[in-house]
């Protein structure tokens, strides 16, 4: 990706919060949605034209203080934040680096093995790099000997996803928000780029989110399955990073007891 294209996506992104953010003021009713620019310029303690300048893409050079206090403007989560400084191509110092290393690392295909309830591993592009026998049993039509082994691809346009997710729709919202906040931090990846357009191009809902610049960090909850033989299911989903590969996960699904918060 060119740095004509972070800066443009930079801009789409603070203008799409920016029109997000409750401007917090009594009066009459507003045109426009959220902030107007004068006001995000006057929160974020920089020049309206300086805001106007990087809204348009243009490369004005946009420092970490400045990056830092935009963030805290428009209440951008931390997945949110994050995929800010990786548009402007600037190192928050609380995100961590991950190496660019081609093997899984032991620790997620160990841990796969060793669990008993449904494990799998995800690489940098969130293909499927392993996967433990309950996992290939719960999904159907992605593990085991299904040629698809994306999470993406699979989610967005194999049929049988929307028949073993009951909250499809919503769980592709889910999953493409939290895919882009690990595509903040990898933009000149060639392969994850061509990923992205290859979906924009194969499923209608995924071209729409995308433009919808909504980032979510990947977290834990109740999530629920129909699966064709067994039924109703209910797991506890959880992911884990390793320290020394970041880019790689691993998600077990947990057998779900009550008391834990549905997400």
């Amino acid at each position: 990706m060119s740095t004509v294209e972070q800066r443009n996506l930079l801009g789409q992104f603070v203008r799409s919060h920016r029109e997000r953010v409750a401007p917090e003021l009594p009066g009459r009713r507003r045109r426009t949605p959220g902030l107007r620019r004068e006001e995000l310029a006057a929160r974020a303690g920089i020049g309206v034209t300086w805001c106007a300048w990087i809204e348009q893409g243009r490369d004005v050079g946009v420092s970490p203080g400045t990056l830092s206090r935009l963030a805290v403007a428009l209440a951008l989560t931390p997945a949110e934040r994050a995929y800010l400084f990786e548009l402007a191509g600037r190192r928050d110092p609380e995100a961590p680096r991950s190496a660019s290393i081609s093997r899984a690392p032991d620790a997620i295909t160990l841990s796969v093995a060793a669990l008993t309830c449904p494990a799998y591993g995800l690489d940098r592009l969130w293909n499927a790099c392993c996967w433990n026998g309950a996992a290939e049993h719960l999904f159907v039509g992605w593990l085991g000997d299904a040629q698809q082994k994306n999470l993406l691809r699979y989610t967005f346009t194999v049929p049988s996803a929307r028949d073993l997710l009951p909250d499809w729709e919503d769980r592709a919202r889910r999953l493409l928000a939290e895919f882009r906040a690990d595509y903040g931090r990898m933009l000149n990846d060639p392969a994850l780029a061509a990923l992205v357009e290859d979906l924009k191009r194969e499923s209608d809902l995924f071209a729409h989110e995308w433009h919808a610049q909504s980032v979510m960090a990947r977290e834990g909850g109740a999530r629920t399955f129909m699966h064709p033989v067994d039924g109703s299911l209910t797991y506890a989903q959880h992911t884990f990073n390793p320290a020394e590969r970041p880019d790689y996960k691993l998600v077990a699904l947990f057998p779900w007891t009550e008391g834990e918060s549905r997400l």
